[in-house]
């Protein structure tokens, strides 16, 4: 059911009093006023500063303003107020806490219940006192939804037509993007980016959008914001990887679900450490051209009893409200250690933080795709890895001969060297059992050797620093041969064998 719809619902039932969650007032009001229009009722809105406008003419009691302060003489004019009236309080959330106002509003509630008079509460947070709790409905009025965006989007094209400096042309899935981006925004933030984006590109741009959605993430403490300066292009090898995400890159068009394909729900990356995992996270997010937000687990541990519950919840609420957006969980395992037995020693506060999440991974249907990360499969939990929670478990396993010449081409390039002045099959060979992390350690360790020398990088220092190396493969030997061979039978290999690795 839609805001309004639900609004006018409320109102012809004659429940009392709402309280509705919701940032946008002017939202809000407006749908009201839309309803009460409709059912030929009078809308009145107070807030502290502007009192109650317009002025209710008062059917019983003093005609003239009391010495009431401004949050008790709101309450004794509605409860004086005509029939046929809906009444909007605005941020009234802070004087519930003030036991004058709570009786107030229980006697209010039992007299509205028999009159044709509502009051709406509109307020960014909810709190409401336990007195309240049967008197008031809870409502949480929702962002704009892809409609209302579009017309929002073409209304901003439409009013900057005149000005022959823009580009206004947006072809279909120009716009569409614009839409998937602007959604978990505000009208108002919706309407500042567009603004900006006029402003900045002489064109509505995509980037804007993604640059409100920042300030959300900066406010919260919990979630961080990762720009998309890296596509799959810039990973080496894993090719079954990259084409498993392409093919699923159009799953969050409105076109995907016509087609009755279901949101992604996300990817887990099992592998040795340092090939490529958290590359191809932030790679995602460039290819499907999503925000991406990260979850530093540690920072939803609180000292406070309930804290840690309580920021989870939060994260997972902004994440949603960006949605479309990518969510990077780095090393999954070590972000919940200790969810079999960690009860003993936190009281289980581990055990239901990442039981909200698990639950919130089922049963999500906002487009958050996850990307988690993990390096120690024994410490995860089992009911982590069943279907349902990830669309597919993929194995990251040590570069290949090819994919190793791939990326010292990859790394090279980046550091403004041509590929082709040196010798990549020697190098690549030079450093089987070398990870993507130790052959880029490899190229900045002999370009280092070349400045302190003054003079430009030479195969031999790429072969000599290969050779100072220690790869985790040799010290880590035993730890990775478990690994590969619980890959083996429970995850989906992320490179094709065709390649000719060595593993």
């Amino acid at each position: 059911m839609d805001a309004r719809r639900e609004i006018e619902v409320l109102i012809r039932a004659k429940y009392p009093i709402v309280y509705v969650v919701s940032w946008e007032e002017r939202r809000v009001e407006q749908a009201l006023q839309s309803v009460s229009q409709t059912l030929n009722r009078k809308l009145h809105s107070w807030s502290v500063t502007q009192g109650m406008k317009p002025a209710v003419v008062r059917t019983t009691g003093p005609a003239n303003p009391s010495q009431l302060p401004g949050e008790l003489e709101a309450l004794a004019l509605i409860h004086e107020a005509p029939e046929y009236s809906v009444f909007l309080l605005k941020d009234f959330h802070v004087y519930m806490r003030d036991s004058r106002v709570v009786r107030l509003m229980r006697d209010l509630a039992a007299r509205l219940r028999g009159r044709t008079q509502t009051l709406f509460i509109v307020s960014p947070s909810l709190n409401l006192p336990v007195e309240l709790e049967k008197d008031v409905t809870v409502m949480e009025f929702p962002f704009p939804e892809p409609p209302e965006i579009e017309a929002q989007i073409k209304e901003a094209a439409e009013a900057a037509k005149d000005n022959p400096k823009l580009d206004l042309a947006l072809a279909p899935e120009q716009l569409e993007l614009l839409v998937r981006s602007a959604q978990g925004l505000t009208a108002d933030e919706i309407e500042s980016a567009l603004a900006r984006s006029l402003v900045e590109t002489k064109k509505l741009s995509v980037d804007q959008i993604i640059e409100e959605k920042k300030q959300i993430v900066r406010k919260s403490g919990i979630l961080q914001f990762y720009p998309a300066d890296s596509g799959l292009k810039d990973v080496g090898g894993l090719d079954l990887l990259k084409d498993w995400l392409e093919t699923r890159e159009k799953s969050f068009t409105d076109a995907a679900r016509e087609f009755g394909i279901p949101y992604p729900k996300g990817v887990l990356l099992l592998g040795v450490q340092g090939c490529g995992k958290s590359l191809v996270a932030k790679a995602i997010s460039a290819t499907y051209s999503l925000p991406m937000l990260k979850m530093d687990v540690g920072r939803v541990f609180g000292s406070l009893v309930g804290q840690s519950e309580d920021n989870m919840r939060k994260a997972i609420r902004i994440a949603e409200s960006l949605a479309p957006c990518i969510l990077w969980i780095d090393e999954l395992e070590k972000g919940f250690a200790g969810t079999g037995g960690g009860g003993i020693s936190d009281s289980g506060t581990t055990a239901r933080v990442f039981s909200t999440f698990l639950t919130w991974m089922q049963e999500k249907t906002k487009p958050v795709f996850i990307v988690a990360t993990a390096n120690d499969v024994s410490s995860l939990p089992p009911e982590l890895l069943r279907k349902g929670r990830f669309d597919e478990i993929f194995f990251v396993d040590l570069p290949s001969g090819e994919e190793r010449a791939d990326i010292f081409k990859i790394h090279l390039g980046k550091r403004k060297r041509d590929p082709q002045n040196f010798n990549i099959k020697t190098l690549a060979k030079s450093t089987d059992g070398f990870s993507g992390a130790e052959i880029e350690q490899v190229v900045v360790g002999a370009l280092n050797r070349a400045f302190d020398q003054g003079r430009e990088l030479l195969d031999s220092d790429l072969l000599d620093e290969a050779k100072a190396q220690v790869p985790l493969s040799r010290t880590m030997a035993e730890d990775i041969a478990a690994l590969r061979a619980w890959a083996k039978v429970r995850a989906r290999p992320s490179a094709s064998p065709k390649s000719g690795q060595n593993r």
